[in-house]
């Protein structure tokens, strides 16, 4: 039997797969409209109604569940580890923490990770979909850059080219039909807590209200919270860590966040597990992913090492001297 040689190969770098993909239709740029505008409505309604009427137990542990499962589901499930491969899941786990994070209503998980893993690839440079300083470092362009990073940049009518960006995830059959599912999700999101809400109290007034907190209101907190870490924590804050763009650390997001906030150290170490490192920094996404791990539903947890966090903060300082 003979061998036959390999073909030589090629010295020609094939070009990479362009950014976008077509833009998206008026339909869904006015569903994204409704799906903005309405939920801020409500959080802005929130305060007088809670004064004295409309705000029940029911409600509060309602949007207290429903905030944690679907906080935790981008945080944990949509960021740490369908963009950055932090840790392995099991296939239950995977499906779980996509359908978790669609409860957000932040877009579905193709969408969520293909946009993400564009922003780091691009972090704070052209090309970067929701960065604060495209515009220029002016106290008007800044103002111009806060309102893109936060919310604006929704409105781009721009697809993020997922054959590049989440290829991994197009070939994944579970999460393909999670995508698919997920108007289903969103009714579910919404209308849930009402159901909940209206058999716990065998009322009407108790299901709208457990609609009005637990949906409207819980979706508004937590797509502004999600929002003000692409525009916040990318212009205010500490940097301790090296990085190669303007994220930071905001320690009264921290919370709220679920420890996304403490963003300069993702962005320094982007596939690391534990974004609040130091001592006092509340990372409950980093809690929960240990406890998948001690469960034995994540395995290959990248969690942070001593030695890396200070060759990182050595770079910083190194480059503050230069």
């Amino acid at each position: 039997m003979t061998l036959e040689a390999a073909p030589p190969r090629s010295n020609t770098r094939s070009a990479p797969a362009p950014v976008t993909d077509g833009t998206r239709p008026p339909g869904a740029m006015a569903l994204i409209g409704v799906f903005v505008a309405l939920p801020t409505l409500a959080l802005l309604a929130a305060v007088p109604l809670a004064w004295g009427w409309g705000l029940g137990w029911v409600d509060v542990a309602l949007f207290a569940i429903f905030y944690a499962v679907s906080g935790l589901g981008v945080t944990v499930g949509f960021h740490r580890y369908f963009t950055h491969g932090a840790f392995k899941a099991k296939r239950p786990l995977r499906i779980a923490l996509a359908i978790a994070g669609s409860l957000s209503l932040q877009g579905s998980v193709l969408d969520w990770v293909g946009d993400h893993r564009r922003h780091h690839a691009f972090s704070d440079k052209e090309g970067d979909p929701h960065s604060p300083w495209l515009y220029g470092t002016g106290p008007r362009a800044l103002a111009k850059g806060f309102v893109h990073s936060h919310l604006g940049w929704l409105f781009d009518r721009d697809l993020t080219n997922m054959k590049r960006f989440a290829p991994d995830l197009l070939e994944d059959k579970d999460i393909m039909r999670v995508g698919k599912a997920f108007p289903l999700i969103v009714v579910a999101s919404l209308l849930g807590p009402a159901l909940i809400g209206g058999l716990i109290t065998m009322s009407w007034w108790g299901a709208f209200t457990a609609f009005f907190w637990a949906g409207l209101v819980r979706v508004a907190l937590l797509h502004h919270v999600t929002w003000s870490i692409n525009s916040i924590c990318h212009i205010w804050g500490e940097r301790p860590f090296a990085s190669r763009d303007r994220s930071a650390n905001v320690w009264w997001l921290a919370v709220l966040s679920f420890g996304e906030s403490w963003h300069n150290l993702h962005h320094a170490d982007p596939t690391c597990a534990r974004h609040g490192v130091k001592k006092g920094q509340v990372d409950i996404s980093a809690v929960v992913i240990r406890g998948f791990e001690k469960l034995g539903w994540a395995t290959n947890v990248r969690w942070p090492t001593a030695r890396r966090l200070e060759r990182l903060a050595g770079k910083k300082k190194q480059a503050a001297a230069a």
